[in-house]
């Protein structure tokens, strides 16, 4: 009796929780999908909102997406191999270059953004570009891709594959991709996740870094709340969660996937 109790009072306060959290995104969604917010959803049900958004800030939610996997591809061909060789090298340079790397981890977004303006604003075209936003967040993400692969290979004898995959005469870059690749994948899909999610959520180093011409989706959506009525923000929002949920999904199905091998 005591432990069921227990159960579910623990239940109930999970359930508290998670309404706390999703209740306000709900009624966001259904402001963009409202006549008149002001008059509820008597005022009827409508598309018009959504429709607007998307004639106004499509190429905000194309450039989100670029980006975001253009910096989960910067991440994998950086991350993985330094993984890698720190965890392989060890010792004190490595750890040391490991607290190096993960250090905008602890440094807020917009200081990383005005260290990266006061060093490369200079270059007009680079400046003006979406590329000064992907610097960014490689910079931001990557110690997240970092950290989940290293984890990986701590719980795994990296050095016994190597030696067994040389010891049949595949060569390093061979035994890298065919071994120890595979054997990292959890980590590095745990990492991709990550990488993707904050790269479409993160706002405050893009809003430092971009232009009018290089908006990405959280920077518009703060410009249709700030700047246009509620229904138009809400059904930015709307949007957003239709792009950002099924990825999320996806990419979780796909780390079970992989874990359960």
């Amino acid at each position: 009796m005591r432990d069921r109790l227990i159960f579910i009072a623990q239940l109930s306060f999970t359930l508290l929780v998670a309404a706390f959290l999703v209740v306000p995104a709900l009624l966001s969604i259904s402001a963009g999908i409202t006549a008149n917010y002001f008059r509820g959803i008597s005022s009827g049900v409508t598309l018009q909102w959504v429709a607007q958004v998307w004639e106004l800030y499509a190429d905000t939610i194309a450039l989100s997406f670029l980006i975001a996997f253009a910096t989960l591809g910067a991440t994998l061909v950086i991350g993985v191999p330094a993984a890698y060789a720190l965890h392989v090298r060890g010792g004190t340079l490595s750890r040391v270059t490991e607290e190096v790397v993960t250090l905008p981890l602890a440094i807020p977004g917009m200081a990383i953004a005005l260290a990266l303006l006061l060093t490369y604003g200079g270059f007009g075209g680079f400046r003006r570009s979406w590329m000064f936003i992907l610097v960014g967040h490689v910079v931001f993400t990557l110690p997240f891709m970092l950290r989940s692969v290293m984890a990986v290979f701590a719980t795994i004898d990296v050095g016994t594959l190597d030696e067994g995959a040389a010891s049949l005469g595949a060569s390093p870059m061979r035994r890298f991709i065919d071994v120890i690749v595979p054997n990292a994948m959890p980590g590095i899909v745990a990492g991709s996740l990550m990488v993707v999610t904050l790269s479409l959520g993160e706002f405050n180093l893009t809003w430092m870094l971009h232009t009018p011409l290089t908006k990405t989706l959280p920077v518009g959506l703060a410009d249709s709340y700030a700047s246009m009525r509620l229904e138009v923000a809400s059904a930015y929002t709307l949007i957003f969660f239709i792009m950002i949920v099924p990825l999320l999904v996806a990419m979780q199905l796909v780390a079970g996937k992989e874990q359960r091998a």
